[in-house]
């Protein structure tokens, strides 16, 4: 139909979720188009997790949909939604210890524009330890191996779950640099879970704010950013001011 909108790459509508009869998200409604990004933001304990885990399948949804480029998801168990284009990066990383690098990699290929050489051209640490098993890696490494895995898989959406927790400075910095260059050079969408707050809102596009199982504010990541006054009443976050001069 001429002029019609492009269905959204994944739309959720309504969403109440949870575990048996624990319900953990009520009435979580948002679109995500191609190339997108989405930081998911709250105290702990508000459902952010639990999100990324519906998206995926291992939940319990008992109202609402989700949709995946106009198709329903629903039905479709974790692997089925893997192959449809759905990438998991997940907190405790869960890559292969007994396989190498490369190994943990190839194992979970699929033909698209992430290839060897592309990840590690991302992740330099990477090609430099590609003989090495993942359990002879750092923290930071194995959490760089875990991103690079799920890439191989060509996903058009990443979704990463605390992938900067517990790791040196430096590391941080290194993801950072790698996620922002990831959505730019190569357009993969993603949503990131992420208690850096002014890191999840200098990558993502777009941002909402969980509280209690439900969105409760939603903004451009720009815009939320610079609202101090909402990230300390949402968040418990206080951004420091920008320092004055001090008379010599």
């Amino acid at each position: 139909m001429p002029g019609a909108m492009p269905e959204p790459l994944l739309a959720l509508a309504g969403v109440r979720a949870g575990y048996g009869d624990a319900v953990v998200l009520d009435g979580i409604s948002f679109e995500l188009a191609d190339g997108a990004s989405l930081a998911v933001l709250g105290r702990n304990g508000v459902g952010k997790t639990t999100l990324l885990l519906t998206i995926m399948g291992y939940t319990s949804v008992s109202r609402g949909s989700i949709k995946w480029r106009g198709r329903d998801l629903m039905r479709l168990a974790p692997h089925r939604r893997a192959r449809e284009g759905i990438g998991w990066v997940a907190q405790e990383r869960e890559i292969f210890a007994s396989l190498t690098v490369e190994e943990n990699l190839t194992v979970a290929a699929r033909p698209g524009r992430w290839h060897l050489r592309a990840v590690y051209d991302l992740f330099p640490r990477l090609a430099e330890r590609r003989g090495s098993a993942g359990n002879h890696l750092s923290g930071g490494e194995q959490q760089m191996l875990a991103i690079a895995r799920a890439l191989m898989t060509n996903p058009a959406l990443l979704l990463l779950d605390e992938p900067l927790e517990g790791l040196a400075p430096i590391i941080v910095d290194e993801l950072t640099a790698a996620i922002a260059r990831m959505t730019a050079d190569q357009g993969t969408a993603f949503i990131l879970v992420e208690q850096h707050t002014e890191i999840a809102l200098s990558l993502a596009r777009d941002a909402i704010v969980l509280e209690r199982g439900s969105i409760v504010h939603r903004a451009s990541a720009c815009e939320l950013r610079s609202d101090h006054a909402t990230l300390e009443r949402l968040i418990g976050l206080r951004l420091a001011e920008p320092a004055e001069t001090m008379p010599r």
